[in-house]
């Protein structure tokens, strides 16, 4: 049983504050910044409006932007972050690897997979959602990379090599399964819809989104916090965890399954999207440590901020065009990866 420890809890109220504040912050300046560079004071006018009912005089065509454009996508942004970071954060502590992440072990890609059978080849004959179809992509791509790992002999050792390859094959097959399918069955215009979503793609995203994105990003979210004290035991190994008196099976059966639907989901929504749930756990692990109960919120409101900065980013970087933010993600990621090895080293010597 948890006890109590004068001064732990005005810390964990204020540590929590101020998250949110930096994430309504971010979230306002997601809603004010873009080709029409809206005052943040006039995106806040328009939510208290929104949400309380206020009067502002404020001008129809921008509040329009704000509220049906920009703020339901700066949500949906934040959920994709924060789940696709959280999402990496369990698979690099169950496998050990410093390299997981749903993109390189082809979760996205299953997921990509599902998706595009159930809108383009009509799997499911339309009893069967896109996200549905995504989660059941997600899972049958980790099992298969899973799989490959154990038939290569290298999954216990859950080192870079064979897990990472394995994940690598997987996604190769789940886009080739993907790319075969648009060549069979979609249209023209379906197909350059489709690989444009396939970037990562916030375009389209409006508020029924968000009722679906924030709340299983939500729901992933408590899951995982529920189980950090088990995460800090797998950190040391599955034997070390079943020492412990954790459930090993169990355990990683609800932590993979919460991993893979919130993949799922926000694939389903916005596209693949990598590098997020590879760069932000290593990014919060310098900030607050290896201790999973400080870096599971962390790595939330870090993958939260950091792919809202990115949709603003692939929206002005080039004028008059909206870049798919999974190049945004790469671009920025990958020598925010190679600084964080770096300093990494670093620190180790």
């Amino acid at each position: 049983m948890a006890t109590y420890r004068p001064g732990r809890w005005p810390g964990l109220l204020t540590s929590i504050s101020s998250k949110l504040a930096i994430l309504a912050a971010a979230l306002i300046l997601g809603a004010a910044i873009g080709e029409t560079r809206i005052p943040p004071e006039t995106v806040g006018q328009v939510l208290a409006m929104k949400m309380f009912g206020g009067s502002y005089p404020v001008d129809p065509i921008d509040q329009g932007i704000i509220w049906n454009y920009r703020f339901s996508r700066a949500i949906v942004a934040a959920s994709c972050g924060a789940g696709l970071a959280v999402s990496g954060l369990v698979l690099q502590t169950l496998l050990r690897n410093v390299l997981a992440d749903p993109y390189i072990l082809g979760i996205s890609a299953g997921a990509s997979t599902g998706a595009v059978a159930v809108t383009i080849a009509g799997i499911g004959g339309g009893l069967v959602s896109l996200s549905a179809g995504a989660f059941v992509g997600a899972l049958v791509a980790f099992a298969l990379v899973i799989a490959l790992a154990r038939a290569a002999g290298g999954f216990a050792a859950t080192s870079t090599g064979q897990v990472i390859l394995a994940g690598v094959a997987g996604a190769q097959l789940f886009n080739a399964l993907t790319s075969l399918i648009i060549a069979h069955s979609a249209n023209a215009e379906q197909a350059r819809g489709i690989i444009f979503w396939l970037l990562g793609n916030l375009s389209g995203v409006r508020w029924p989104d968000v009722w679906l994105a924030a709340p299983v990003a939500i729901l992933v979210l408590v899951i995982i916090v529920v189980h950090a004290r088990a995460l800090d035991a797998f950190a040391f190994g599955s034997d070390a965890a079943a020492s412990l008196g954790i459930n090993v099976l169990k355990t990683q059966a609800i932590l993979i399954g919460a991993a893979a639907l919130v993949t799922a989901v926000m694939v389903s929504i916005v596209g693949a999207i990598g590098f997020v749930g590879l760069v932000v756990p290593h990014a919060a692990r310098l900030l607050v440590g290896p201790r999973h109960g400080r870096l599971i919120p962390m790595t939330a409101i870090t993958g939260a901020v950091f792919l809202i900065f990115a949709d603003i980013v692939s929206r002005i970087i080039i004028p008059g065009q909206v870049l798919p933010i999974g190049v945004v993600t790469a671009l920025v990621g990958a020598p925010a990866f190679a600084l964080i090895l770096v300093r990494g080293r670093g620190g180790a010597r």
